[in-house]
């Protein structure tokens, strides 16, 4: 009796000190059917995985280090639910690795593989980066609000809320004797309140995708080989009752753009070298909550880009639209269908740039015009 007294005792004792600490296994698998209309000229019918939102799985847990201060830590797996592959160009932790600490008063520093202030503030305002996903990319993904890549090396502060207010970034090193070769630095900022969002921020990456260890990958994780990349953009939500609508829009300058991750090199013809490539992208999008088990929602991006080349100035143009509607079957799974399409209009560059490409489709159209719609079942666990 009494060592069942003293257990019982030790065990009651002990359960605060393990209340404060927490592993929590996570994950979600999207998985559907994908039909495009031009592929190269070709119809394709394929299953695909990760487009509303990435499949994964993950380890995440907090320990409560006292006085308002604990330790986080998150590892977090992209994989292809169709073949079992690594996602992030064959990583382990492709989407996030990370560890740091979070003060109540002061807020968070982490370190490792994060996302930057576009991912964390901007995208948010964005139909890709929050209930859209991957077909509702601008084009190219240009701007990585659809996280085409994660930074390496990176160290993260990110803020508590002030009355709403919060502010943040990254900075992301190279770990290369040439200190700013493909290093990467972000700042980004939001304000909350009621109904409204407002969110801004800007990043540049220099000598991007150059090095297999510095700050963005070089291989199946990128949006660009560059010698540099900046962007800056700002955006705004309003929901009122079922209803939510939003503007964003990002500038991104890609300065001696070699290739796409999307669509391979990028070579004018006629011996011109590309100095440039501007993408002035400009989105408005609407959510209606139907029912609390309902959605339906709506995007359109008009894109204007300066071609910039030693034969002169070009400006590409590009509309994309996508529609998606959304029931939950559960509060962990749902269904979706949706569509994604893009016009690609305006000058022509003699390059890949003059055909469509939705990002998602496997290949570019052989026309100005491409079309890719999706049906699919999403499950989180």
């Amino acid at each position: 009796m009494k060592k069942t007294i003293i257990g019982a005792a030790l065990a009651a004792a002990a359960l605060p000190a393990f209340a404060q600490n927490t592993v929590t296994l996570y994950g979600l698998i999207d998985e559907g059917f994908d039909f495009t209309n031009n592929v190269n000229g070709s119809k394709v019918y394929e299953l695909q995985s990760g487009y509303a939102q990435g499949s994964r799985w993950g380890l995440k847990g907090t320990e409560d280090l006292g006085g308002g201060l604990k330790a986080v830590f998150q590892l977090e797996n992209g994989f292809n639910v169709n073949n079992g592959k690594l996602g992030q160009g064959g990583l382990m932790f492709g989407r996030q690795a990370y560890v740091g600490l979070v003060s109540d008063q002061y807020g968070s520093v982490t370190f490792g593989r994060q996302y930057d202030s576009l991912v964390d503030f901007l995208a948010q305002t964005t139909a890709n980066g929050n209930w859209g996903g991957y077909l509702f990319s601008h084009p190219y993904d240009n701007d990585n609000t659809d996280n085409s890549f994660r930074v390496n090396n990176t160290v993260k502060y990110t803020s508590p809320t002030f009355a709403g207010f919060q502010f943040g970034g990254t900075y992301s090193f190279s770990n290369d004797t040439n200190f700013a070769n493909n290093r990467q630095y972000s700042v980004g900022m939001q304000y909350a309140t009621g109904g409204l969002l407002l969110a801004a921020a800007y990043l540049q990456a220099n000598n991007p995708s150059a090095s297999a260890g510095g700050a963005i990958n070089n291989g199946g994780d990128e949006n660009f080989v560059a010698s540099r990349l900046r962007v800056f953009g700002a955006g705004i939500n309003y929901t009122f009752g079922s209803a939510t609508l939003g503007f964003a829009y990002t500038n991104t300058l890609v300065q001696q753009p070699l290739s796409s991750g999307y669509v391979g090199a990028i070579t004018p013809t006629g011996g011109a070298t590309l100095s440039s490539l501007r993408f002035n992208n400009f989105e408005v999008n609407a959510k209606y909550q139907v029912t609390p088990a309902f959605f339906v929602g709506a995007a359109y991006t008009y894109t204007r880009t300066s071609f910039n080349a030693t034969s002169g100035q070009l400006h590409p143009q590009y509309h994309s639209v996508g529609l998606m509607a959304d029931y939950n079957l559960s509060k962990r799974t749902d269904v979706y269908v949706q569509g994604g399409y893009q016009h690609a209009g305006g000058d022509k560059t003699g390059t890949v740039l003059d055909v469509a490409y939705v990002p998602g489709a496997d290949a570019v159209s052989s026309t100005s015009s491409q079309f890719v719609f999706r049906a699919a079942i999403r499950h989180k666990f």
